[in-house]
């Protein structure tokens, strides 16, 4: 019995990875991308910054910033803060 439950667990693997890979989330390739990924990650899925791309201005960038870092205690490194805030209002801001 141990023996079909580990097949059948074996085999949930690789279904689940591919699905995994069909809903990637690709934000806009452009300057800083690398750090909004590294970052923001961490505590949620990429899709965050594409659903509230269409209602935040620069300025409500820079406030969900603080938030996740006041508030929510996101980890991200001090110096990578500039280059995120600049990716985000340049890529998904309105």
């Amino acid at each position: 019995m141990r023996l079909i439950i580990l097949a059948l667990l074996s085999a949930a693997v690789p279904v689940a990875a591919a699905a995994a890979d069909e809903n990637f989330i690709r934000l806009k390739q452009a300057p800083g991308v690398e750090q909004v990924q590294a970052n923001c990650s961490v505590c949620h899925s990429l899709d965050y910054v594409q659903m509230n791309s269409t209602f935040l201005s620069a300025s409500a960038w820079d406030a969900e910033i603080a938030k996740m870092i006041n508030v929510y205690g996101a980890p991200i490194n001090a110096t990578d803060l500039d280059t995120i805030g600049n990716y985000l209002k340049a890529n998904y801001g309105k």
